[in-house]
């Protein structure tokens, strides 16, 4: 150590007392001070000169190299510095040119001066002339805009030009509307809705996040709730859902008819069928990733909204020119009026549960009373620092409260209970971002987000009281290192730490039970992630890779991901996606009746043995053509995840008390065709899936997944013009598989349920026809006014959901208990935005 301190100490003598070459000097000032300098090397040949003390400002040091040489340097943004002799300077015209994409520089952009001289730009995207009388520059480079510039001779700063790209049919199939305006298929293959741009869709009023997701070829809820979204065959616990970072566990309200994620908030929801980007982990379908931070600042606004089922407020306030505060809060109306939405969203939630049915014998006389309500609350702060830092915190709370007053007359005796169900999810998120410079950036996020499922159930017969609850507590930090490499290639690379743990308690007072179980689980992740885009070549690669190392198993996971876009000609490209993934926790059901039947899943974490990690891989090939206002999007896919218990696939069957591991497969097409005719949009989507399990304890080991839906087909139509919007659409599917009684085994004076092979048939076809409308007004001082209505299954179809079996404890007979969609719904909208 001394060593080194007396050699440092020398050199430092040495440069302050000893003349250096000006090379040399200025190499070290790039490095110190991160900055370019641009020069010929005539103009700097054979200077030498004391350098400039270390400790000095770099405006300091540049004043010093110009009052010891014959210099004139010009400082662009502390990032290039110009070089050239004091004589020279007036007589020159120089210049840097930049892409408006990525703000990098561009090398060999032809600069013409008067259609006379030519000359390139160098790497650093710097160029220099002699100047004349006149000065016109003719600016062109293949991929980008031509510009013609006229120079003035008293202008003695260089240039900054920007060159706008050249945008290719490749972008044009990538941005425009698909299914309705507002949403639109990105180059990597996933699908963006920008709720603020969103048009109108069949039964929609608002751009509910969850609800526009099932217009998408391949995902639907087979139970037609957005607690039950499935993506390709998969189950709801397989998708990852984060708005502002923080994976929320409840995704919907009323226990799944209305979405959690406030629609009037969100500025642009990502979803991801396939081939996500590889800093996504925790899951083995889709990714559906919503943001409410906005591109650019926004001005002060206020709205408030109702409809139907809740009202909502929103707002948000520039405290100065660099930070903000915004907040939302949405509440049911259900504590002053129960509207003809509630009722048919309270029949289709609470049927064939313990709330409504009982199956107890007639002699007994029930009175049951509900009351349920529901809020959600958002708050973000953001605040820059500086040009380079900002800051945001982000802020969400959810819950669901159901209250059941029960009371029964038995031999005389009248009792009453009070029960009670409530589900609720919060959240928080600190993240902080940091522009190093034009090509490098760094961003970190700590999260948490806590969910508790709690039932407290009291029967008026037997005195019995039941305690169920179920929590989980995540938390995580992320970071994020985006390098810009040159205008078609980027880097990013980073590291996830996440922790979960989650709690299942159940207690009993007759017979005595009690059950306390908590796990943990830590996992480390490194993602490193490329992508290359030329539009010339029409070339989009995005690779990556995600290593996962879980501390509990001591088990390494690698993830790789990949997406590939050819351009074929200007109205075709094709697409390949591919990924593997993990996912450590899940949803089961242990008993159809736990949590009044009505949230019934809970979170359990694996234990790498009768509960495996789930993993996946998957497979599409997809391709697009669009011309003429026409748009053809056909996707083929493959996908396998093992890992899987028949306790997470809600089985009622003979598989209902089995507890084994298997796995399911599924593979399919997509089919969207879409034509644009002025103000007319009108599409028609097919889904085609065969999916199917696979439990090799079993017997039949292979037989159709619980969550088939065979065949899928939906049409819109959909008019905008101005203010107004009107659509109209119809969705018609397969039944989903169900498994019947073998009533050739039955014996009915004693009948005990024996089943056929599991999911031996299907149930009645699903149909529905819904309409929506919107009409939007402005006053003269800006304020906005939009009014809304809409009806779900216009034709008031019964459609069956959901179909098992049981012994009547009445008639001591089978039964079959079915379970219907929603029937005819109406719901009105009105919103003010000041």
């Amino acid at each position: 150590m001394l060593f080194i301190f007396f050699c440092v100490l020398h050199l430092s003598a040495q440069d302050s007392g000893k003349l250096v070459p000006f090379k040399k000097i200025i190499n070290d000032i790039e490095k110190q001070h991160q900055v370019t300098f641009n020069y010929t090397e005539n103009t700097i040949a054979g200077l030498q000169l004391i350098p400039p003390k270390k400790t000095l400002s770099l405006e300091q040091k540049l004043e010093y190299l110009a009052r010891k040489t014959n210099l004139s340097f010009e400082n662009l943004d502390n990032k290039f510095i110009n070089i050239y002799k004091k004589e020279n300077h007036t007589e020159t015209i120089c210049g840097y040119v930049f892409s408006i994409s990525d703000k990098k520089p561009i090398e060999n952009v032809n600069i013409n001066l008067n259609d006379k001289s030519q000359i390139t730009t160098d790497p650093k995207g710097y160029f220099e002339f002699k100047k004349e009388d006149q000065n016109t520059l003719l600016i062109s480079h293949v991929g980008f805009k031509s510009q013609r510039i006229e120079v003035d001779n008293s202008d003695s700063d260089c240039l900054e030009i920007i060159l706008e790209p050249e945008i290719t049919e490749l972008e044009e199939i990538k941005t425009n509307a698909i299914l309705a305006s507002g949403i639109s298929k990105k180059q990597d293959g996933s699908f963006e809705i920008k709720p603020k741009k969103f048009g109108i869709l069949p039964g929609l009023i608002e751009p509910d996040a969850l609800q526009t997701m099932q217009q998408i070829p391949g995902v639907n809820s087979i139970d037609e709730s957005v607690s039950s979204i499935n993506v390709r065959g998969g189950t709801h616990d397989q998708n990852l859902f984060l708005w502002n970072g923080i994976r929320m566990y409840q995704t919907g309200h009323f226990f799944g008819l209305i979405s959690v994620f406030n629609p009037n908030l969100a500025h642009t929801i990502s979803i991801y069928k396939s081939g996500s980007s590889a800093f996504y982990g925790e899951s083995v379908s889709s990714v559906v990733a919503i943001s409410s931070t906005p591109e650019i600042p926004e001005k002060n606004s206020f709205s408030a909204g109702i409809n139907m089922i809740n009202a909502d407020i929103y707002g948000k306030y520039n405290l100065s020119k660099k930070n903000y505060i915004e907040i939302s809060a949405r509440k049911s109306i259900t504590d002053f009026v129960e509207t003809p939405t509630y009722k048919e969203y309270f029949n289709k939630v609470f049927q064939n549960t313990t709330i409504t049915d009982f199956s107890l014998p007639q002699n007994i006389d029930y009175k049951s009373d509900k009351k349920f309500d529901f809020y959600d609350a958002t708050l973000k702060f953001a605040q820059k620092i500086g040009n380079k830092d900002q800051l945001v915190l982000d802020l969400i709370t959810i819950k669901d409260n159901l209250e059941v007053f029960q009371s029964a007359t038995s031999d005389d005796t009248y009792k009453t209970e009070n029960n009670t169900l409530q589900q609720q999810n919060y959240g928080g998120n600190l993240s902080w971002k940091r522009d190093w410079n034009s090509f490098n950036s760094t961003k970190i996020n700590i999260y948490n987000s806590s969910y508790e499922l709690l039932a407290n159930q009291n029967s008026t017969v037997n005195d019995q009281v039941a305690v169920q609850e179920n929590k989980v507590n995540n938390n995580g930090v992320n970071l994020e290192n985006n390098h810009i490499l040159s205008p078609k290639l980027s880097f990013n690379n980073g590291y996830q730490f996440d922790e979960i743990g989650i709690t299942n308690f159940e207690q009993v007072n007759t017979p005595q039970f009690y059950r306390k179980v908590k796990d943990v689980l830590r996992t480390h992740a490194l993602i490193l992630e490329g992508k290359y885009n030329d539009t010339l070549s029409r070339m989009y690669a995005k690779v990556g890779t995600r290593i996962n190392y879980i501390e509990k198993f001591k088990k390494y996971i690698v993830e790789p991901r990949v997406q590939l876009v050819y351009g074929v000609s200007k109205s075709l490209n094709l697409e390949l996606l591919g990924e593997l993934k993990s996912q450590n926790s899940q949803q089961i059901i242990d008993l159809q009746k736990d949590y009044f039947g009505i949230e019934k899943r809970r979170w359990i974490i694996s234990n790498d043995s009768t509960i495996p990690i789930q993993r996946s891989k998957q497979l599409s090939l997809n391709l697009i053509y669009q011309k003429n206002d026409w748009l053809l999007d056909i996707e083929n896919f493959y996908k396998k995840v093992s890992g899987i218990t028949t306790s997470s696939q809600g089985f009622q069957n003979q598989l209902e008390f089995i507890r084994m591991a298997g796995d399911y497969e599924v593979f399919g097409t997509e089919m969207l065709v879409q034509k644009k005719i002025n103000s007319f949009l009108t599409w028609f989507s097919y889904t085609y899936n065969n999916n199917n399990y696979n439990f090799s304890n079993y017997i039949p080991p292979t037989f159709p997944n619980n969550f088939e839906l065979t065949h899928t087909l939906s049409w819109a139509g959909i008019y905008e013009k101005n203010n107004f919007k009107i659509a109209l659409g119809a969705k018609w599917s397969s039944g989903k598989p169900t498994t019947t009684p073998d009533n050739s085994q039955i014996d009915l004076s004693n009948p005990t349920l024996i089943y056929n092979k599991p999911n031996n048939t299907n149930i009645n076809i699903f149909a529905q026809i819904n309409f929506s409308s919107t009409y939007k007004w402005e006053t003269a001082n800006g304020n906005q006014f939009k009014i809304g209505v809409s009806i779900l299954n216009i034709l008031n179809r019964k459609n069956a959901i959901g179909e098992y079996y049981r012994i009547s404890s009445i008639t001591n007979s089978i039964e079959q208990v079915e379970t219907f969609a929603l029937r005819r719904t109406p719901n009105v909208s009105f919103r003010a935005s000041f």
